[in-house]
């Protein structure tokens, strides 16, 4: 072989080397986009899952505010009271104090009289709710019991007062 044969060669190997090594680094190019894909698309979906835990926990409030106003000023319906005494767990006093007024808005407007006077007894609580699934003790899951200041009227419209009637009448 001549000069010139042996360097065409080596021309050839290197052509060929530097083509494998471009193709390589195309794989590992391709191969990092991709993960990189996969990663952001994790994160994505990760951070989609919060945003939609936070918003069901945002909705879940406000239909608890709902239910809780509901409660209120349906239980305040109690005949001929004007003055009114509640009872709720000690863990929703600031959510009751809250949403008070609108309930007792939402009566009067119902009932075409004036708002009636519901105090929060700060003396005595509900049971507080269960502290696990596997708690077998005492324990209230919410609600609202009220009453008329000299007690002889009581409207019991609690979670479990109301699972309690339920039961009542589908037992046979």
């Amino acid at each position: 072989m001549n000069d010139a044969d042996v360097s065409k060669q080596m021309q050839q190997m290197v052509r060929f080397i530097r083509l494998e090594a471009q193709e390589k680094a195309n794989e590992i190019s391709i191969s990092a986009e991709e993960e990189f894909n996969i990663a952001k698309l994790q994160i994505v979906e990760a951070e989609k899952r919060k945003v939609m835990q936070e918003y069901d926990r945002k909705a879940k409030q406000v239909d608890i505010r709902k239910k809780m106003a509901y409660r209120l000023s349906s239980g305040s319906k109690l005949p001929i009271c004007t003055d009114i005494c509640g009872h709720v767990r000690e863990i929703d006093v600031e959510l009751i104090e809250s949403i008070l007024e609108e309930a007792k808005e939402q009566y009067a407007e119902k009932a075409n009289d004036c708002a009636p006077m519901i105090t929060l007894d700060n003396r005595v609580y509900l049971l507080p709710p269960p502290s696990s699934e596997e708690s077998n003790g005492p324990s209230c899951a919410g609600g609202v019991i009220l009453a008329s200041q000299d007690g002889k009227i009581v409207c019991d419209n609690t979670l479990d007062a109301r699972l309690d009637v339920v039961f009542r009448q589908k037992t046979p």
